[in-house]
């Protein structure tokens, strides 16, 4: 799995905990629908840390506290590109 993959995993978990949406999500960071889009569908070859940290800032979570979750193990990440 893709680090893009697991980000995007990651980030429909934690919505789902707090019972928010996608679109909420949107109008919290500004980042466009599609942007969005893309991210949560894989069709983005790799995120930049600004736009993944924008949005775990808006989740209401730390850095650390986002990937700290056993998807980001790197037995699961396929890094090798």
């Amino acid at each position: 799995m893709t680090l893009n993959q697991s980000f995007a995993i990651r980030v429909r978990e934690i919505l789902k905990e707090k019972g928010m949406t996608q679109y909420k999500l949107e109008q919290l960071t500004g980042l466009y629908h599609s942007t969005m889009n893309a991210m949560m569908n894989n069709r983005i070859k790799s995120s930049n840390f600004k736009t993944m940290a924008l949005i775990i800032r808006e989740l209401g979570m730390s850095v650390t506290e986002f990937f700290d979750s056993p998807i980001f193990d790197f037995n699961n990440l396929d890094i090798d590109d």
